[in-house]
């Protein structure tokens, strides 16, 4: 078994060796060719240079090779080929000129293709590794900033209080959604049950009113989440307390805490209905 395993581990190591190596390959590849896209653009441009130089000096074939033996880099390459174009023919100034300005126009034509082709080699290769590498990253990031605290609460105190729930023991269950409310303190979800418990299950309207209050004192909640436990709250005195002045005076507080907000315009709504607004 731990020759097996050491074998894997050397497959393991080589496949990524290799993988490695492609992408050595690949980078080195876009960038020669990149490097030749840009020496052509400056070969085009020095090579348009040279057409107006023989122009203005009124050069002939015959004063190329002298021009060669000063020339450095760049201007010595397209030298070099401009005098293979002209071969051993001896040519005029204007002649000269008309082949500079058509090795020009070549060269820009054959790097135009290629920086086109470069350009889609460099995305292609620019997308593969942002699907195999960057965006399985991100989605990871992503998912662990959503899910990480939740879940990690859901897996233990929610999943252990959901059981204790469907096994009948609701105050055990009422105990791990505590305990999931202490570790989470950010997560709705285990004062939900809980007052889902006391008022649905065990009939216990007041303690589920006791319970969103304990839950509104403990913890300041974000608008959403303030706004749900309020209009909780008015359903159970109006529906289960009978005490539509507590439940029209949280109402009016919601208006107050939220003005200008859809919670603000449902709460204005209800007294409405109720002929209290």
């Amino acid at each position: 078994m731990h020759e097996n395993f050491l074998g894997e581990t050397s497959n393991f190591s080589k496949k990524h060796y290799v993988k490695y190596l492609l992408h050595l390959v690949a980078i080195a590849a876009i960038s020669f060719g990149w490097f030749n896209h840009l020496q052509n653009k400056a070969m085009v441009t020095e090579a348009k240079s040279l057409a107006a130089e023989i122009t203005s000096r009124n050069l002939l074939s015959d004063d190329l090779p002298e021009l060669q033996k000063q020339a450095q880099g760049t201007r010595a390459d397209v030298l070099k080929k401009l005098a293979a174009k002209i071969g051993s023919k001896q040519t005029d100034s204007d002649e000269t000129s008309t082949i500079a300005e058509a090795l020009a126009e070549s060269i820009d034509n054959s790097s135009t293709f290629m920086g086109i082709f470069m350009a889609f080699l460099s995305a292609g290769y620019g997308g593969l590794v942002f699907v195999m590498y960057l965006l399985p990253m991100l989605a990871h990031r992503a998912t662990h900033s959503v899910f990480d605290s939740g879940e990690m609460v859901e897996k233990d105190a929610m999943a252990e209080a959901r059981s204790k729930a469907a096994q009948g023991d609701y105050e055990a269950a009422l105990l791990s959604y505590r305990a999931a409310a202490e570790k989470d303190p950010e997560n709705r979800m285990p004062w939900v049950e809980i007052v889902k418990i006391q008022r649905d299950i065990l009939e216990q309207p007041q303690a589920a009113i006791d319970s969103i209050r304990e839950a509104l004192e403990k913890h300041v909640w974000p608008e959403n989440d303030a706004a749900y436990f309020l209009f909780r709250l008015v359903e159970l005195y109006q529906n289960d307390n009978q005490d539509q002045d507590t439940a029209a005076a949280i109402l009016r507080q919601i208006i107050e805490q939220f003005p200008e907000t859809r919670h603000s315009a449902n709460a204005r709504n209800k007294l409405q209905e109720w002929g209290m607004a």
